[in-house]
């Protein structure tokens, strides 16, 4: 249903409020993801401070009982992707909770909550396994709900929707985009803490926010009790057809989210990060590099926007399962350059424009990929289920992730130009696996 309030600029003015604070949950999430592998292998994991988290030693022999022995890089990269994993699989119990108790309001001022408490928790060393568990929680309570209720400013058949994700997916970016720039330079300068409390400096003027925009946000009906749902059989259709998508879904996010993880680590050890340009002349902070992909989204996604556009005008703008492989292969593409970078480097350090080039394939890639997906699965999740429907989809992201951080793991092992022709591999298989749906799909997933 669509929230009581005057359009502001062409969309609801709830559209707004949902770009604010989504934008500050993401500064928080990005600012402290940017910090947390080189926190890790830097700091935390060195052999003085090993034991000084409250169960990090019972993780790790969990993890060596599973994988056997791990040296401070590979089980970095292991929680790094068992954290960035569970950030997406509890989503789909923020779903549940919205759907079938709280509504999608509260449980979104629960997750704010909960997240903002877990980057304070990270400003103690003690406190950091249970910081990211907080944190995890938080993001599955906020993250399907914020994103459903984008929808549900719209009717089904209001031609804005699509336009509306778009424009609060650069809500996300803008916050991706500082996130790296103040709270990795405040933690790479002054202190890891410092940076980690900033982020939740950041949750808790997005949680203020959403606060002030609740009465222009979408009207709830009362959850709906489980005996009362009843599911169509187009319903069960539309569900089919997401589920095909979700092994490529996988290999897509695995390959995507290396970005946080070992691309940190080509950064600060095997690039040259000096610059010497007219407007600027120093290193390049490795931190920054995270800001790389949010800001090529600004940049790319207006005219990318308007190549479909002008396409459509003409009849032949490519169909959804077309944009989806696209941007499987862009993302294999961006992990082969860094397979030549890292050929051609010998014994000395690869160029930053490398990285520069890779940043640009992989957002090419992202606006073909991730923000369709967000506005199907709003279109064919059945209305009564579209908050855990949402959280459903993000398991893939959760599969992902956990996917991504084992095959990190192979980072210590592998030549530079293997590890990324290994990703790149992963990457160009789920542009494989979506092309071949085309051909089986029967209509399950529309155009």
């Amino acid at each position: 249903m669509s929230a009581r309030s005057a359009d502001l600029l062409g969309h609801p003015k709830g559209l707004a409020f949902l770009f604010a604070t989504e934008m500050w949950e993401r500064f928080s999430y990005y600012g402290m993801r940017a910090l947390l592998v080189l926190y890790m292998v830097d700091h935390l994991l060195a052999p003085e401070r090993a034991q000084s988290a409250i169960g990090l030693g019972a993780l790790k022999q969990g993890l060596e009982f599973l994988l056997g022995p791990l040296a401070p890089q590979p089980f970095a990269s292991q929680i790094y992707g068992l954290y960035t994993g569970f950030v997406y699989l509890t989503p789909i119990l923020g779903g549940w909770l919205a759907d079938r108790w709280l509504g999608r309001r509260y449980t979104v001022i629960l997750g704010a909550a909960l997240m903002m408490a877990g980057h304070f928790m990270m400003a103690s060393e003690g406190l950091f396994l249970l910081a990211l568990v907080t944190l995890a929680l938080g993001n599955g309570a906020f993250k399907p709900n914020i994103v459903t209720q984008v929808g549900g400013l719209y009717r089904q058949d209001d031609p804005r929707r699509d336009r509306a994700f778009s424009i609060f997916y650069v809500g996300i970016n803008v916050g991706g985009f500082f996130a790296p720039l103040v709270s990795g330079t405040i933690g790479e300068t002054l202190g890891w803490h410092y940076g980690f409390a900033s982020a939740g400096v950041g949750m808790a003027i997005g949680l203020a926010i959403y606060l002030l925009g609740l009465p222009s946000l979408p009207m709830e009906t009362a959850p709906t009790p489980v005996a009362e749902r009843a599911q169509t059989r187009g319903d069960g259709r539309a569900l089919l057809g997401l589920l095909l998508l979700a092994p490529p879904a996988i290999l897509f996010w695995a390959a995507y989210e290396q970005q946080g993880n070992t691309i940190a680590l080509w950064a600060e050890r095997f690039t040259d990060r000096h610059v010497d340009l007219l407007f600027w002349r120093g290193e390049i902070p490795v931190t920054w590099f995270q800001a790389v992909n949010p800001l090529m989204i600004f940049l790319f996604t207006p005219p990318l926007v308007a190549l479909w556009a002008r396409l459509a005008a003409a009849g032949r703008e490519p169909s959804t399962i077309v944009k989806l492989s696209l941007g499987c292969f862009c993302l294999g593409l961006s992990y082969l350059i860094l397979v030549f970078a890292a050929e051609t480097r010998g014994e000395g350090l690869s160029s930053w424009l490398w990285l520069a080039a890779y940043f640009a394939l992989l957002t090419l890639g992202e606006l073909c990929f991730s923000p369709i997906t967000l506005s199907l699965v709003s279109r064919l999740a059945p209305p009564r289920s579209r908050s855990m429907a949402m959280g459903a989809w993000f398991l893939t992201m959760f599969a992902g992730n956990f996917l991504g951080g084992w095959l990190g793991g192979f980072w210590s092992s592998f030549s530079g130009a293997g590890f990324f022709a290994l990703i790149a591999g992963a990457a160009v298989a789920a542009g494989a696996m979506i092309e071949l749906t085309r051909r089986f799909r029967s209509g399950l997933i529309p155009d």
